[in-house]
C-alpha cells in the first residue's frame, strides 16, 4: 500500500509510549515527594532524606521527559499535518496552556527544590514541593484535556472551510470525559511512582543498606500504591468503562471480547478473542457480571461487536482486547500485592518477609506496562477516528510525506530511544547505588 497512515500511527505510538515512561514517574513522584516532605516537616529526618533522593530522581526523569516530548509535539506538523490544520484551533489551546503555564512552573520549582533548600528553609522548601506538585498535575490536566477532546469532542463548530473552531474554552476544560479520564490517568501515575519507590526501598532492605530511608520508601510506596490501585479500579476505572459503553459501544464490545448481543452477559476474565467465529476461545467467564457492572442489574443487555457495521469497528479489535485485559489484570495484581504488603507493614514483620521484598523489587516494571496498555486501550478504542465521530484517522495524516521518509525517521527514532533508555537506566542504577546520602544534609 502507498498510504503511509499506518506507519504514521506506528511512528507516533513509538514516540508517545517512550515519552510517557518519564512523565508517569514525575507526576506520581510529585505527590509522593509532598507526602515525604510532610513527614519531614513533622520531624522525620529520614523522610526528608528520602524526599531529597526522589527529588533528584524527579529531576532526571523530567529532563528525559522534555527531551522525548519535543519530537512528539513536532509530529503534529510532520506526521499529522491535516489533523493539525483542521483541529489545531482546538487542541492548540490546551497544548499551549500546558507549555506556557504548567511547564515553566515545573521547571522553576524543580530548580528551587534541587538547589535552594538551604536558602528556602524547611517551610519554604515544603511550600515549593507543593507548588511543584500543583504545576505537574496542572500540566497533566491540560494534556489530558487534549486527548479527552479527541475521545469525546465538545465545545466546537465546523466552519465552511472544514476547520474545527473552539466555541468555549470553559467547555473544553470541563469536558465530562476529561474529569473521569484525568482521575484514572493520575491514579496510574501514582501507582507507577509508588511501585518504583517501594521497589527501590525493598532493594536497599534486601542489601541491608540505608535502612531507615528504605523503610520510609517502602511504607509510603505501599500505602500510596494500594490507595491509587483501588481508586484506579473503582471509581475511576468503572466510570471510564461506563463512558465508553455509552459513547463508544463498539469499542466497549471489542474491549470485553463480547461479540453477540445478550442479556445476563458474563465478564470475560481471560481467553483468546476469535472475531471470525464471534467468540472467545478457552474463556474464563464470571456469569452475568458484565451486565451488572455496566447496568447495575444482572439482566442488563450488552450489545455485541457483530451488532455494528464492520467499518465502525476498531481496526485491531484483538489487540484492543489484550491491551484492556492486561491493564485490568495487572491492576488487580497491584491491589493484592500492596494490600498484602500493608498487612505485613502493620504487623511490623515486612522486613522479615524477604520473598515479598523480592516481589516488590521485581514488580517495578509492571506499572509501566499497565499504563502503556491503558493508553493503548484508549487509543485503539478511538479508531478509526482521530477525533471520534468527526475526523477519520486516514484524513488526518500528512499527505506529502512518503512511506520511505516515515520509515527512515521511525528507524532513526527507534535507535535514539534505545540509547536514551540505556542512558536513563545507567543513571538510575548509579543513583540507587549511591543511595540517599546523609539524612541531615541540605
Amino acid at each position: 500500500m502507498d498510504d503511509p497512515t499506518t506507519l504514521h500511527r506506528v511512528h507516533f505510538a513509538l514516540t508517545i509510549i517512550f515519552h510517557y515512561l518519564f512523565p508517569q514517574i514525575t507526576m506520581g513522584l510529585a505527590l509522593l515527594i509532598v507526602v515525604l516532605k510532610t513527614m519531614g516537616l513533622r520531624g522525620d529526618v529520614w523522610a526528608d532524606a528520602a524526599a531529597r533522593f526522589w527529588i533528584r530522581v524527579f529531576g532526571v526523569a523530567f529532563v528525559f521527559g522534555v527531551v522525548t516530548g519535543i519530537p512528539m509535539e513536532f509530529q503534529f506538523g510532520t506526521n499529522w499535518s491535516r489533523f493539525s490544520e483542521r483541529a489545531g484551533g482546538v487542541v492548540g489551546q490546551t497544548l499551549a496552556m500546558e507549555g506556557v503555564f504548567a511547564f515553566f512552573l515545573e521547571s522553576a520549582f524543580l530548580y528551587a527544590l534541587i538547589a535552594q533548600e538551604k536558602r528556602l528553609g524547611r517551610r519554604g522548601h515544603y511550600a515549593v514541593a507543593w507548588l511543584l506538585f500543583f504545576g505537574t498535575w496542572l500540566s497533566a490536566y491540560f494534556i489530558t484535556a487534549t486527548n479527552a477532546w479527541m475521545q469525546h469532542p465538545v465545545a466546537y463548530e465546523i466552519g465552511d472551510d472544514g476547520r474545527l473552531a473552539l466555541t468555549s474554552l470553559w467547555g473544553l476544560l470541563t469536558n465530562p470525559w476529561l474529569f473521569v479520564q484525568y482521575g484514572h490517568v493520575m491514579c496510574g501515575t501514582v501507582i507507577t511512582a509508588s511501585f518504583v519507590m517501594a521497589g527501590v526501598g525493598a532493594y536497599w532492605m534486601l542489601h541491608g543498606e540505608h535502612d531507615e530511608v528504605a523503610r520510609r520508601c517502602v511504607g509510603v510506596g505501599l500505602v500510596a500504591g494500594f490507595v491509587s490501585s483501588v481508586l484506579a479500579a473503582m471509581p475511576t476505572g468503572d466510570l471510564q468503562a461506563k463512558l465508553v459503553y455509552v459513547h463508544k459501544p463498539v469499542a466497549f464490545a471489542a474491549m470485553e471480547g463480547h461479540y453477540k448481543t445478550e442479556e445476563r452477559a458474563g465478564l470475560v476474565i481471560m481467553g483468546q478473542p476469535n472475531a471470525a467465529e464471534g467468540r472467545v476461545d478457552n474463556p474464563v467467564v464470571l456469569p452475568r457480571v458484565l451486565s451488572f457492572l455496566t447496568h447495575r442489574r444482572w439482566t442488563g443487555e450488552i450489545k455485541g461487536l457483530h451488532e455494528f457495521p464492520r467499518e465502525e469497528w476498531p481496526d485491531n479489535p484483538d489487540l484492543l482486547y489484550y491491551a484492556y485485559h492486561i491493564m485490568a489484570g495487572l491492576g488487580t495484581i497491584f491491589i493484592l500485592v500492596t494490600g498484602l504488603g500493608i498487612v505485613f507493614l502493620w504487623r511490623r514483620s515486612l522486613v522479615r518477609r524477604q520473598w515479598l521484598l523480592w516481589v516488590l523489587m521485581l514488580a517495578m516494571p509492571f506499572p509501566f506496562i499497565a499504563n502503556t496498555a491503558g493508553w493503548a486501550t484508549a487509543e485503539l478504542g478511538r479508531q478509526p477516528w482521530v477525533v471520534y465521530g468527526v475526523m477519520r484517522t486516514a484524513a488526518g495524516s500528512s499527505e506529502h510525506v512518503s512511506r520511505g521518509n516515515v520509515m527512515f525517521t521511525l528507524l532513526g527514532f527507534s535507535g535514539l530511544y534505545v540509547l536514551l533508555g540505556l542512558l536513563f537506566c545507567v543513571i538510575m542504577i548509579r543513583m540507587i547505588g549511591r543511595g540517599p546520602g546523609d539524612a541531615h544534609a541540605a
